[in-house]
């Protein structure tokens, strides 16, 4: 055991000793890293201070740099406002130099003004002195002037203000005469140049229908199988057709004779069918009408398209293409309607034009300004109303209508348009040989004439010479003087474009004369 023992115990002592020796190093090492900590502790500490001091350094730098830098900046802004404030301060003894040298100028003026014044109150005094002296003056005349010529002073004005008028009279109407014709030779002269442009550049046609047409036929024994057995083909074209067909001794030709030319028309054509054919007897009769009849509306619708399309006139009713293709068949005065109306409407453009208005619209107006002369059944309405009242029915512009009911005056004209198309109606028919005027009618027109002239004072004698274009007035040379001539000559022209209604222009001419008559024996 005791072997063991011995070994075990210097183990124990060598453990003691090692750990014992140990604990001696690990404290020698401690107090050897405590040295090299409070060491280096001392140099940073050191060099911490050092870097405080140099940023202590440098902070005082900055802060004196930007002092420095904000002082020069205070320097300037304070620089500035001196500166500003100089130049205020001089302006302000710039202006106040100004004012007070206004004012000097002012007082001035005023000084002058007020010397002014007092002299004009001197002169005014002056004035009225004299003025009072010429007042005495002038009341005194006239007391001498009124003793004198045995005259008031009303009675003397009431006789120079009646000789004033008289010659002031005389010289107004000599003047008026003179602006009149200056005035009328001007319009005339332009009014001319567009008519005549107008007319240039338009082919007149004339047509002339009458209310019968001449049926040719080959031989006169048609004229026995036209009139059929006790004369029931004859009876039955008349009832058919609306046409009196008259057969006379006229060789190889019958007479049609009907108001109604679109009536005529069908039967000449059945006519013209019927001998052609050679079947002639009532049935054939009724059923050629027909056929006929159908043919002409037909035509009607075609005329009235291809018119419309000639003219440029778009988007024209249905019923209004028809009117207008009826015109064909119609006249008035001896000339064909739809001739007149498309010589209305291409006058109406042409003019429109000249003039700077609607081209289209005035075609269309004077196209449309006769329909009313053409309608299915009699009515009493004048045909401008008539047609005005279609026009409206059928939608077409107010400034068309307008024309059409007043081309013949029949209402009041609201637009441009409608003067124009009363203008080319009348060109239309008074060129010569447009129309056919009733004797009656034209004797009339002259007589009536002839009686406005006589109803003046002074007149003796009128007459109406040149188919009414001229109007010859001879005066009294005892009641109506020189100046009395032309006034008349005035109110006469004046009355007659009141009164009358008449194609072109009515020259008045009044001839007054002074005849002195001795006989020597």
């Amino acid at each position: 055991m005791e072997p063991y023992i011995l070994p075990a115990i210097l183990s124990i002592v060598g453990i003691i000793a090692g750990f014992t020796l140990a604990k001696l190093l690990e404290k020698k090492s401690a107090s050897q890293l405590m040295l090299d900590a409070k060491k280096t502790a001392s140099s940073l500490l050191k060099e911490a201070k050092m870097e405080a001091e140099n940023m202590k350094k440098e902070k005082i730098l900055q802060a004196k740099e930007k002092f420095i830098e904000l002082k020069s900046e205070h320097e300037k802004d304070i620089l500035s406002r001196d500166k500003k404030m100089m130049d205020t301060e001089k302006r302000i003894r710039d202006k106040e130099s100004q004012v007070s040298n206004e004012l000097a100028q002012n007082k001035k003026i005023n000084t002058q003004l007020e010397k002014q014044i007092e002299d004009y109150q001197e002169k005014k005094k002056h004035i009225e002195k004299h003025e009072s002296d010429l007042d005495r003056l002038h009341k005194r005349q006239i007391e001498q002037l009124e003793v004198i010529s045995s005259l008031s002073a009303e009675a003397a004005k009431e006789q120079l203000v009646a000789s004033l008028k008289s010659e002031a009279k005389t010289e107004a109407m000599a003047f008026i005469q003179s602006s009149m014709e200056e005035a009328k030779l001007t319009a005339q002269q332009e009014a001319k140049k567009v008519i005549i442009n107008t007319i240039q550049r338009i082919g007149t046609e004339e047509a002339i229908e009458n209310c019968v047409s001449v049926f040719n036929l080959e031989g006169d024994d048609v004229k026995g199988r036209i009139i059929g057995r006790e004369g029931r083909n004859i009876r039955a074209i008349e009832a058919a057709t609306g046409v009196e067909i008259i057969v006379d001794d006229t060789p190889e030709a019958i007479i049609l004779s009907c108001f109604d030319s679109v009536r005529r028309e069908i039967a000449r054509l059945s006519l013209h069918k019927l001998v052609t054919d050679g079947r002639i007897h009532p049935a054939r009769i009724e059923e050629v009408v027909k056929k006929t009849t159908k043919q002409i509306e037909d035509e009607i619708i075609e005329v009235g398209k291809r018119t419309v399309i000639d003219l440029g006139i778009h988007g024209l009713h249905p019923e209004l293409i028809k009117a207008v293709g009826r015109m064909k068949y119609r006249s008035s005065y001896g000339q064909n309607l739809l001739h007149h109306s498309r010589e209305v409407a291409r006058l109406c453009g042409i003019m429109a034009a000249e003039l700077g208005l609607n081209a289209k619209l005035a075609k269309r107006a004077g196209l449309l300004h006769d329909i009313g002369k053409v309608p299915e059944s009699e009515t009493e309405t004048p045909h401008a109303l008539l047609g005005m009242q279609w026009a409206e029915k059928y939608g077409e512009k107010p400034e068309v209508c307008n024309a059409i009911g007043a081309h013949h005056d029949e209402i009041e004209m609201t637009n441009l348009l409608s003067p124009i198309v009363q203008v080319c109606d009348a060109i239309s028919g008074a060129r010569p040989g447009a129309r056919r005027q009733v004797l009656d009618s034209y004797i009339k027109r002259l007589k009536d004439l002839e009686d406005i002239a006589v109803a003046f004072k002074g007149v003796e004698k009128a007459y109406a010479i040149q188919a009414g274009r001229e109007l010859r007035v001879i005066v009294e040379s005892e009641e109506v003087s020189d100046d009395r001539a032309a006034q008349l000559s005035f109110e006469i022209s004046q009355k007659i474009q009141t009164d009358m209604t008449y194609p072109g222009q009515v020259k008045v001419t009044v001839i007054r004369e002074t005849r002195a008559v001795n006989i020597a024996r």
